[in-house]
Formats: C-alpha cells, sequence, structure tokens
C-alpha cells in the first residue's frame, strides 16, 4: 500500500468511498432505502423520509446537472481553505444527480460561465495537509 492511502482522510465522515486513492476512484456515498427507494447523501442508519432502518449504502453517480448556485465573492469566515491571500471569488452550487439526491459543491469553472442546468462531474483532490500530515480529500464538480 502507498504512503498516501494511509495519510489519507475524507473531509466528513460517511460521504467518500474508500480508499481514498487513486483519487479517480473515489465516489460520494448514499444511502438507499429498500422499503421506499429514497436516496439520501451520506451514510445513514435509517430513512428521512419514510424512517425505515432497511437501508443499504450506495455509490452515487459522478455526474450530474446544476440546479442552481451562488457566487462566493468575499472570503469565508473561520476555518476556509482556500485561496485567502488574495482571495478567489468561486461559485457553490446544488449538483442534481441521477440518483435523485442534490449535493451541495464547489464548483470548479469560470464564474462567468456558471448557468443553470449545465452538466458537471465530480472531482475528487486533497483540499488540505491537516496538522498529523494527512491530506484532507474533497470534493468538487467541474464543468464537462
Amino acid at each position: 500500500m502507498e504512503n498516501t492511502q494511509i495519510n489519507a482522510i475524507p473531509v466528513g465522515e460517511d460521504l467518500l468511498s474508500t480508499p481514498l486513492y487513486p483519487l479517480e476512484d473515489v465516489r460520494l456515498l448514499g444511502t438507499r432505502c429498500r422499503k421506499c427507494n429514497e436516496v439520501m447523501f451520506g451514510r445513514t442508519s435509517s430513512c428521512a423520509n419514510c424512517a425505515s432502518e432497511e437501508v443499504e449504502e450506495v455509490k452515487l453517480n459522478n455526474y450530474g446537472t446544476l440546479w442552481t448556485y451562488t457566487i462566493i465573492y468575499h472570503c469565508p469566515p473561520g476555518s476556509y481553505r482556500g485561496p485567502k491571500d488574495p482571495f478567489v471569488p468561486f461559485a457553490e452550487g446544488l449538483v442534481e444527480l441521477p440518483d435523485g439526491v442534490r449535493v451541495l459543491s464547489v464548483l470548479d469553472c469560470d464564474i462567468d460561465r456558471v448557468k443553470i442546468g449545465m452538466k458537471l462531474k465530480l472531482d475528487c483532490h486533497e483540499l488540505y495537509k491537516n496538522e498529523q500530515g494527512q491530506s484532507v480529500i474533497a470534493w468538487k464538480f467541474k464543468a464537462v
């Protein structure tokens, strides 16, 4: 096993498939209810729609469509890990996946070209290295 595999963690629990390398193989995780077929983002122990505990983990589709978005023109407060000096404005949007779920994501494209309905593809990447030297893996969606 390559050292980078051992030293990588997801940006949030139960959101990304493992192993985290190669990054091209990492997928967003979801939960599908076996009772009502509802799909939710992230792994959960029960269905948000019908409260059934008959759920299963699924890997979500890598492609989606931009449902809505906003442009972030000012540096977010707190633990923002993107470029700060100088701050680079970016787009953030809800990406609708064919699985029936919408995922909030940074959009990796020219902010002047963002438009509702554009086709997007998942891109997992190293967001930063934490104090322990681990690569923190996150996602964004790129224009297709």
